[in-house]
């Protein structure tokens, strides 16, 4: 499974997340086995909302692979476009840092976003 997180800075696991989808400058990428342990974790740079649009950065991340993002906000238009394209979208506004987030994510403890749980903008 390779799951997505947006965040502020390229330290992978110690970044902190950022608190949107679409205009996080980074993306940490986590590849989890069948028994939800990180085989690997990279940085990458994420598309630039001023520049490609909300619908440049859904791309940018579909291309990745992505089966999950975990979230603190998300806008309806990405919400709908990742979840028709079989993308399970989580939402956590809690937890600050990429590691934390990941042991909860594992845990089972971040529930699916909702259309309600989505930014109104």
């Amino acid at each position: 499974m390779r799951v997505v997180v947006p965040c502020e800075t390229d330290e992978t696991l110690d970044s902190l997340r950022s608190g949107h989808f679409g205009h996080a400058p980074w993306l940490t990428v986590v590849d989890l086995d069948e028994d939800m342990k990180p085989l690997s974790v990279t940085a990458v740079k994420n598309a630039d909302h001023d520049m490609a649009g909300c619908g440049g950065v859904i791309e940018h991340v579909m291309g990745l692979g992505a089966d999950a993002i975990i979230t603190a906000g998300m806008g309806y238009p990405p919400f709908m476009r990742f979840t028709q394209a079989g993308v399970k979208v989580y939402v956590d506004r809690e937890t600050p840092g990429v590691a934390d987030v990941l042991v909860k994510f594992v845990a089972g403890d971040i529930a699916p976003m909702g259309e309600d749980d989505t930014c109104k903008h």
